[in-house]
């Protein structure tokens, strides 16, 4: 079987894209991490009667629809680290905005004064 390669129909395999692509690249991401539990539906494997399986995934919102991509437990590290840089920076542009609104209330007292 050969590999897919990118812009095929069927879609490029994870292989072909971490080639391309490098986890390093990804700074800032939005959503949350979730585990998706499930079970395979295989009769003899653990997850028929113990615990289900666990899968790392970021849900996030894009158009209005809640998507999900699945991950692999050594992109965790990269996208918890992404997800904490995107709250600090939400944090600190809520905090730019609440300043900037001070600012303008007192502008604007100040203008009506005079």
């Amino acid at each position: 079987m050969q590999p897919k390669k990118l812009g095929s129909t069927s879609g490029p395999s994870r292989a072909s894209l971490a080639a391309v692509l490098s986890l390093d690249s990804i700074r800032s991401l939005r959503g949350s991490l979730i585990t998706l539990r499930r079970r395979c539906g295989k009769p003899t494997c653990h997850c028929a009667k113990g615990a289900p399986h666990a899968t790392p995934a970021l849900s996030f919102s894009e158009n209005g629809k809640t998507r999900i991509l699945t991950l692999t437990p050594a992109e965790l590290p990269t996208v918890r680290r992404a997800l904490s840089h995107y709250h600090k920076a939400q944090a600190q542009t809520g905090k730019d905005a609440e300043r900037g609104l001070r600012l303008l209330r007192r502008y604007l007292a100040r203008a009506r004064q005079a």
